[in-house]
């Protein structure tokens, strides 16, 4: 493809609105453009690069066995209703109406639409297992899109659902997804993890993510390499730790004046305190029907709550909410920066590590007033102790001496063992070998296609832009013609070009009369792996400059008659 023919629309200046490197650099390199928030725009370059990484993603689930189909992305609501998802998924499901006022979906996921199918086509035992997938543009009306297309709202998405009679087979077809992912993640060529995480509001049991590893990812990850250990921050278990108090003689409790100090930083940045003495005081909504209305949960001053695990205990409600600062006043009588567990009239969750402190500092459940000296027994009371926070590095695994380390990740692929969640509430039932009824077991396979291409560029790049490997590279080879309007370099330029374009090498050909400057500029700012540089001067010795976009020691001089085979070589194997 030569540039003068191709639409490259490159930018010198980094966008103001572009939060993270892979959002600049696909907006510099001219892959994308928003068109509004959360929706983009995929330009020619992004389009081959996201084409190849769904080629890579067809290869491995059609190897795999499973089969593809394409369905509607505007889904009925009916089907919705049937699961209950129309009103648990939350606001992130855009709901639209047809001029007939029928209430409609655009879809975020597919499993009511696949388990239509299936109940409708499938009657036996005989039939199954069987596992369809598609790769389709999702919506999801995200409250914050963000990162460019690594959270927006419309985005491109590998998507199957695996359909059994048993958990027995279930389970082989879902190692078989995990095999296949390790598969794609292998050939794309990127650093990941596969970690154990929450299924959400997909729903099911077993659930682990792809983690492509990278500072700028939304998720924090627990791992250690040594222990073959890694799971999602939500899911990592929390021990208790010390802060070094546990045999301290009982001091005794104390009031002291904290005028405008609502803050765990305030106080121990005023009053010097270790943060590790002092204690923080959540109240969130109980479950329903319950005898208070809400719970107490109470973490150490430099710990953070771990939403889900609190959502998860028995007597708070399952969709976590936070009491507001009227409902913290109306309930306990107090305020929300002075909230502390003395004379705390809610039942009381602690987490285990702050059980066994003593002599720590909490709010005083009284306007500009902090207690220091607080000991449990004596000044106040939980009714129980759980995991309720997230885990810290340093942390030490279950059952292991080994600790943990804090990353990042971009999560680019997620499976579930769904179970019979779908099934049973849309009535997906077939006839088992016994000649009975029976509700079908479900497996769910994701890949976010488009967020791959930006998790790549958040691993591979430098200074200069983008550095793709050879898997998704929208072009293999540049060919830079410096002062193309020599007939010497044009007609060695040309002729190389054309070789390889014979040869099936995908080459883009910077046929332009601009200055070499921006020639070598945008060639590094793409990406492209292989650059042959042409000009008058080298020319004279009968050589071309070769540059290698992600090892400079590689770059060479090679004789003209060489550089066909060279590159060959190089681009074949």
């Amino acid at each position: 493809m030569k540039i003068s023919k191709y639409l490259l629309p490159t930018q010198k200046e980094v966008p103001s609105d572009a939060e993270i490197i892979s959002s600049q650099l696909m907006l510099r390199a001219g892959m994308i453009r928003k068109l509004a928030s959360g929706l983009y725009t995929w330009l020619p370059l992004g389009f081959k690069v996201l084409k190849k990484v769904e080629a890579i993603v067809c290869k491995h689930m059609n190897a795999s066995g499973a089969l593809q189909v394409l369905m509607p992305s505007v889904q009925p609501a009916e089907l919705w209703k049937e699961t209950k998802r129309w009103d648990d998924f939350g606001d992130e499901l855009l709901r639209i109406k047809d001029r007939h006022k029928r209430q409609f979906v655009v879809g975020p996921t597919h499993e009511e639409v696949i388990t239509n199918i299936i109940r409708d086509e499938i009657q036996s035992y005989k039939q199954l297992p069987i596992n369809l997938y598609q790769v389709q543009n999702k919506f999801r009306d995200e409250r914050r899109p963000r990162f460019g297309v690594m959270r927006c709202r419309e985005f491109l998405m590998k998507d199957a659902y695996s359909f059994h009679t048993s958990n027995e087979c279930l389970n082989e077809t879902y190692l078989n997804m995990r095999d296949t992912y390790i598969n794609i993640f292998d050939e794309i060529g990127v650093d990941y993890r596969i970690v154990e995480a929450d299924s959400g509001a997909i729903g099911g049991s077993k659930s682990e993510e792809f983690h492509v590893l990278a500072n700028s990812g939304e998720d924090q990850l627990a791992i250690c390499d040594s222990n073959n250990y890694a799971v999602n921050i939500e899911k990592a278990e929390a021990h208790a730790v010390t802060n070094g108090s546990e045999n301290q003689e009982q001091q005794p409790l104390k009031a002291f004046h904290t005028p405008d100090i609502k803050t765990i930083e305030q106080l121990t940045t005023t009053f010097n305190i270790d943060i590790k003495n002092t204690v923080k005081t959540l109240i969130v909504k109980a479950k329903e029907h319950s005898k208070h209305k809400f719970i107490a949960l109470v973490i150490r001053g430099d710990h953070q709550l771990n939403e889900l695990k609190a959502a998860k205990l028995d007597c708070v409600n399952s969709k976590l909410r936070f009491a507001t600062s009227e409902e913290i006043s109306n309930e306990l009588g107090t305020y929300a920066g002075y909230l502390g567990p003395v004379h705390c009239s809610i039942p009381i969750i602690v987490d285990h590590s702050v059980a066994n402190m003593r002599n720590f500092y909490a709010g005083a459940n009284s306007d500009s007033y902090h207690f220091k000296g607080i000991n449990w027994g004596r000044d106040c009371h939980h009714t129980e102790v759980a995991d309720l926070r997230n885990a810290v590095e340093g942390d030490r695994i279950v059952g292991s001496e080994d600790t943990i380390k804090i990353t990042r990740g971009i999560e680019v692929g997620h499976i579930f063992q769904l179970g019979t969640k779908y099934s049973e509430s849309m009535k997906a039932n077939v006839i088992n070998n016994n000649g009975k009824a029976t509700p079908l077991s479900m497996g769910c396979y994701g890949i976010g296609v488009s967020r791959i291409v930006a998790s790549v560029i958040e691993q591979n790049y430098d200074s200069k832009g983008i550095i793709w490997p050879k898997s998704i590279a929208p072009f293999q080879v540049v060919i830079l013609a410096i002062k193309y309007k020599s007939e010497k370099v044009k007609q060695q330029a040309d002729q190389i070009y054309q070789k390889l374009l014979d040869a099936n090498i995908e080459v883009l050909f910077d046929d332009r009369n601009i200055s070499p400057g921006i020639k070598f500029a945008e060639a590094e700012l793409i990406g492209v792996p292989h650059c042959i540089v042409i000009s008058d001067r080298n020319l004279e010795n009968n050589e071309i400059e070769y540059k290698n976009r992600a090892n400079s020691e590689n770059n060479c001089k090679l004789k003209t008659d060489l550089v066909f085979d060279f590159i060959i070589n190089l681009t074949k194997n």
